[in-house]
């Protein structure tokens, strides 16, 4: 059994994050997507094979560091466009597993389909199926059609693109048409495979993780900082620092002296953490970060090499790596007339349907003091701003 990862494209919805970053490797609470799936499947398939293309060496480069004992095989996705392109040149006469590298589920879900007698594919019942790729099923799960955004209702259950096929798979790729998007599409391939063997449709039946858009970082930090059932401090506390709800500290931070954490809080290794500290509300902090005194951190994803200077507020903000933020630094994250805030994504604008949302601080990033920020605003990498700024 081989387990084939689709991690290929840029996927600019996630812009700035993935200008410099393969959205499969970024840090959800206190990993990387792409390791979410890695370790949910790696003790049943024998190799896995992993389709790259954008920034296809920092993916290598990072799993070398991490799974350098892990048989991965990488392969490169050529001119073709689209999801039956990542998988055109693959040969195997083995059973696989495929699976696309920008959603997280719950083992519970996963284990039904690695431990699937016949062949299938997970699938979620929707609201509005019009919008979805949806199978149509008989009274035994047996998919019997595939179709895109049927206009007469067929079913409610949508494609999430996580399969267990045969190696006949990869035949029907290569007898697909490109489609009228000018793309060759993998469902093409699993109709007519659905057609001519036995493929159930697995329904979920707990939450899965999708990381869309920018503000699914801190959604999905919430759905795990959530979970933390108990504490654990695996370093050092200074006297009086107190800490309510569950938080995990790894080793080698350190909590000065009246630290203040409440809500659960996720804090990674080699921090130091300055008295006067206000952190709450699922914040997740990285490694190697200094948070300086009377600091107030809410709902925020830091990643490593940050310094936050002090008297600064972050609200609901994500902030990359090597980022310094000095004195008085203030994200404001709610607007006057308390209406949704709406983002600009791949030229159109989007509601996000959220009335807080925070700031991006790209990566190596110098503010000097007293930078404030309008609500979802980006700081673009390699920023220096000035005194007083204000990011409008």
């Amino acid at each position: 059994m081989k387990l084939i990862i689709l991690a290929a494209w840029k996927w600019t919805r996630l812009k700035p994050f993935t200008n410099t970053t393969q959205k499969s490797l970024i840090k959800i609470f206190w990993k990387t997507i792409i390791e979410y799936n890695l370790e949910n499947f790696y003790n049943s398939v024998d190799e896995i094979i992993i389709v790259v293309k954008y920034l296809k060496e920092k993916i290598v480069e990072y799993l070398w560091n991490n799974y350098k004992w892990t048989k991965i095989t990488y392969h490169i996705q050529r001119e073709k466009k689209w999801t039956a392109a990542a998988l055109f040149w693959i040969k195997t006469n083995s059973d696989v597993f495929i699976i696309y590298w920008d959603s997280i589920f719950e083992k519970k879900d996963l284990d039904k389909i690695i431990k699937l007698k016949w062949y299938g594919v997970l699938v979620k019942e929707v609201k509005t199926p019009e919008k979805y790729w949806i199978f149509k099923i008989d009274k035994t799960n047996k998919i019997l059609e595939v179709v895109e955004k049927p206009k007469k209702f067929i079913g409610n259950l949508a494609n999430l693109w996580w399969f267990k096929l045969n190696s006949k798979i990869f035949e029907y790729i290569k007898e697909i048409k490109i489609s009228q998007r000018l793309e060759y599409e993998l469902t093409c391939a699993i109709s007519k495979f659905a057609k001519q063997n036995i493929l159930k449709a697995i329904k979920i039946e707990w939450e899965f993780i999708d990381v869309w858009s920018p503000w699914d970082i801190l959604s999905a930090n919430k759905y795990f900082t959530d979970n933390i059932k108990k504490s654990s401090i695996k370093w050092f506390l200074e006297n009086n620092v107190q800490i309510k709800w569950n938080v995990i500290i790894e080793k080698w931070t350190i909590l000065k002296s009246w630290t203040y954490i409440e809500w659960n809080v996720y804090i990674w290794k080699n921090s130091s953490i300055w008295p006067n500290i206000y952190i709450r509300n699922n914040t997740v902090i990285w490694n190697n970060c200094k948070i300086w005194n009377a600091v107030e951190i809410k709902n925020s994803s830091i990643w490593d090499n940050t310094n936050i200077a002090h008297l600064s507020y972050l609200w609901d903000s994500i902030i990359w790596n090597n980022v310094n933020i000095w004195w008085w630094f203030i994200s404001a994250n709610l607007k006057h007339d308390w209406s949704n805030i709406k983002v600009m994504i791949k030229w159109q604008l989007i509601d996000s349907w959220l009335r807080k949302l925070w700031c991006i601080i790209w990566d190596n990033v110098k503010t000097w003091i007293n930078t404030s920020t309008y609500p979802w605003r980006i700081i673009e990498n390699n920023t220096f701003t000035m005194p007083s700024e204000i990011i409008k």
